[in-house]
């Protein structure tokens, strides 16, 4: 048994520059706007302003080193004693965040963070319910290559609400919070805490490694063959080289330390925390809508199955997780909670919504659209794409009888059941005088939900297509109704990587 505690913080002369790098990386807008409001007070422009991209092959480390190069190239000039100061080595070790006590004659006890607590505040990521699991059922056929599972969960007693109109996200964890503490030991992390519960359940040991990894790696390496590779990885020059080895084939920590025996065998359990990432919550959509479905919520789960390019088999911790769950062996427990979404659907009985959402990118338009006709609102336009109308149609039977209903007009797009790939991008050229009547006449909400890679930019195409088609627009001018649809709400998108 391990008992951790606070050991390094960052200093207080630190924290603004370190605050002001984070505003710059994650947030571009806001370091825009504070450089134009500075620039407004008579600031001098001492450098441009780094802005970052995380999307980049280098992440955001292609704009911070060579921020960095020129910000102390600067500041040598304007101070020219910092030429004095003695920098630290890039493989100088510093103290860890934690130390661990080993304590002597505790047993670990028995796991009780998912008995269910007889007073539940509304659950949250420090205070996930745990919610137990109704059904695990495969909605793609057998000889389909995706295993894509329909789940539900029963959350009587959990306080959790939907709010009507408008779509929620839910994070499925594989760990429970631990109540929140004034020590800042990591809050899910019982005191004392089982080495084995830190490597099983809140470290990621399957991460791929990020460069502060080899940054801090490079300061146990005492081979030289490994400590010469180690300060490559570790340098701004050797990015590339970093990023052949680790991100492309998507190496893993594990295999990582594989590779630097001689490293690894030099570790010490206190940079434990340090080294390795802890595990992150996941997200689904809701699939699902409590007026249709009381005290149950439902997701749609793709479970991650693939090879890296140096043929490694790799699987989605979570979802692969969420699939071996079986209710049939016994009762079952899922720890979760539920946040607001970011798209919202008009209040008006008459306004006309149109969702566009191929694969599992269908399931918050399911919870949206059992929302909605169980309120009597039956103008709804989904357009579902996905390989095959025999092997991976969700929800199908659904939507016929939504259809005959008259509450829903389905336009599907089946990619591989003819020889020419059909995309929903291409049925929503093809209904261009169907969506410009929705949009321009009747005031239609425009919704996209799915993966980010491609899908949303060609749907946007299509419709400007359609603008600028069936209203006698100038591309510019079709450019411009979308971007004011998206300032006003009438057009909105939830995706992810």
């Amino acid at each position: 048994m391990l008992q951790l505690q606070p050991r390094a913080s960052l200093s207080p002369s630190a924290a603004p520059l370190y605050l002001c790098m984070i505003f710059k990386l994650l947030f571009n807008f806001v370091a825009k706007k504070l450089h134009k409001r500075l620039l407004q007070l008579g600031a001098s422009v001492l450098l441009p302003v780094g802005l970052a991209d995380d999307q980049h092959d280098l992440g955001s480390d292609a704009v911070i080193d060579p921020w960095l190069t020129s910000f102390w190239g600067k500041a040598v000039t304007l101070y020219p004693t910092l030429a004095d100061v003695t920098p630290l080595r890039d493989d100088e070790p510093l103290p860890p965040t934690y130390t661990f006590h080993f304590l002597d004659g505790v047993t670990e006890k028995t796991d009780d963070r998912l008995s269910i607590p007889t007073e539940q505040p509304v659950p949250s990521q420090s205070h996930p319910f745990p919610c137990r699991l109704v059904s695990n059922r495969r909605v793609t056929d057998v000889s389909h290559f995706q295993d894509v599972r329909h789940i539900e969960f029963d959350i009587t007693g959990s306080n959790i609400e939907q709010t009507p109109s408008r779509l929620t996200n839910y994070q499925v964890t594989l760990k429970q919070a631990s109540s929140t503490t004034k020590t800042k030991v990591p809050a899910r992390l019982p005191q004392p805490c089982a080495v084995r519960y830190l490597v099983e359940s809140y470290l990621d040991i399957n991460a791929v490694p990020r460069r502060s990894f080899f940054e801090l790696l490079l300061t146990f390496a005492t081979n030289e063959l490994e400590h010469e590779k180690l300060m490559e990885f570790s340098s701004a020059e050797g990015q590339d080289e970093l990023l052949s080895y680790c991100n492309r084939p998507r190496r893993t920590t594990l295999e990582v330390l594989a590779d630097f025996p001689h490293t690894t065998a030099e570790l010490k359990v206190d940079y434990l925390l340090d080294l390795f990432p802890e595990i992150q919550p996941r997200s689904f959509s809701i699939a699902s809508s409590l007026q249709a479905h009381p005290n149950r919520l439902q997701i749609l789960v793709a479970v991650v199955s693939y090879k890296t390019k140096i043929h490694k088999p790799r699987r989605g911790l979570c979802s692969t997780w969420l699939a071996s769950l079986d209710p049939a062996q016994g009762e079952v427990y899922v720890p979760l909670w539920v946040k607001k979404g970011t798209m919202k659907f008009p209040k008006e009985k008459d306004t006309p919504v149109i969702m566009v959402g191929p694969g599992t990118g269908v399931a918050p338009f399911r919870s949206a659209l059992q929302e909605r006709v169980a309120q009597g609102k039956t103008a709804n336009v989904l357009f579902f794409g996905c390989r095959s109308e025999s092997k991976d149609f969700y929800f199908r039977s659904e939507w016929e009888d939504m259809t005959k209903a008259g509450h829903l007009t389905l336009v599907s797009a089946f990619s591989r059941d003819q020889e020419e790939k059909v995309y929903v991008q291409h049925r929503v050229k093809e209904n261009s005088e169907l969506l410009w009547d929705l949009i321009a006449n009747k005031r239609a909400c425009f919704y996209i939900a799915g993966n980010a890679k491609e899908m949303p930019a060609s749907v946007c195409d299509a419709l400007k297509e359609a603008f600028q088609q069936e209203g006698g627009m100038s591309a510019e001018e079709a450019e411009q109704m979308l971007t004011a649809m998206e300032r006003s709400g009438q057009f909105q998108s939830e995706t992810w990587s």
